[in-house]
């Protein structure tokens, strides 16, 4: 990736889970309550389920692009139903946003200090927001658990009105927000569905990063350039 790229950035859109914080770590209890709600407790119907998301029994992670790590609520709710869930899709899908939001908050795992990579941000003029196919009210919590409000100018989830992932709404809308061009924006993101948004809102830089389902061949022909973990970032921005 040329030096002058990461210069002209001006705002960086995270994603949520697998970027900000550790998915495997987050995330395995909440899908497991989730598939045993979708199941009605039947545990061989809820493996199948999990399965199906995309969580891969024998390494205990979930695989790249699986519906569980880079899809929403309302995807997992009718992959689910199909499959032969005992709840209707609408039931289902809000019964999963509210498992997600309790369980996915009480087992959030940031992988650096979040306030103070922030801060970092803001002290070098550089606005940073906050997209993800979790759902809004899940996005707004984390924000105001890790004291990030002041820190964040936009935050969105799949419900919000922009459209989910891989569609460039909520990319479109930080830059509405903050009014930058998307090509003085970074989007950074552990999946395929985030460097998606990103090329197709426009946006100049696509960072991959390996805290969440995707791996260096996953996102190796999609991102600019592939970090261990977002705190990475502070070393490209100080070297740019």
């Amino acid at each position: 990736m040329p030096p002058t790229r990461a210069q002209t950035i001006k705002g960086i859109v995270f994603d949520k889970d697998g970027t900000l914080f550790d998915f495997h770590k987050t995330w395995t209890f909440a899908a497991q309550e989730a598939a045993s709600l979708a199941s009605g407790g039947d545990r061989k119907l809820a493996e199948i389920f999990l399965a199906a998301g995309g969580y891969d029994f024998s390494t205990g992670r979930f695989l790249p692009e699986s519906v569980i790590a880079a899809g929403h609520a309302r995807e997992l709710a009718e992959l689910w139903v199909a499959l032969g869930a005992l709840l209707p899709r609408k039931t289902l899908q809000a019964g999963i946003d509210e498992v997600f939001y309790r369980l996915s908050l009480a087992n959030a795992s940031p992988v650096t200090d979040l306030k103070v990579l922030f801060s970092f941000f803001r002290h070098r003029g550089i606005f940073a927001g906050i997209a993800t196919n979790d759902s809004q009210a899940g996005a707004v919590a984390v924000v105001e658990e890790f004291k990030l409000k002041d820190l964040v100018c936009f935050v969105a989830g799949y419900d919000s009105g922009f459209g989910p992932k891989p569609g460039p709404g909520m990319v479109r809308a930080f830059c509405r927000t903050t009014g930058l061009p998307p090509e003085k924006v970074a989007v950074v993101g552990d999946s395929e569905h985030d460097m998606l948004m990103g090329r197709l809102a426009g946006a100049g830089l696509l960072v991959g990063v390996l805290t969440g389902a995707g791996t260096r061949k996953s996102l190796g022909n999609s991102a600019h350039l592939i970090i261990e973990d977002i705190s990475c970032l502070k070393d490209l921005m100080v070297k740019s």
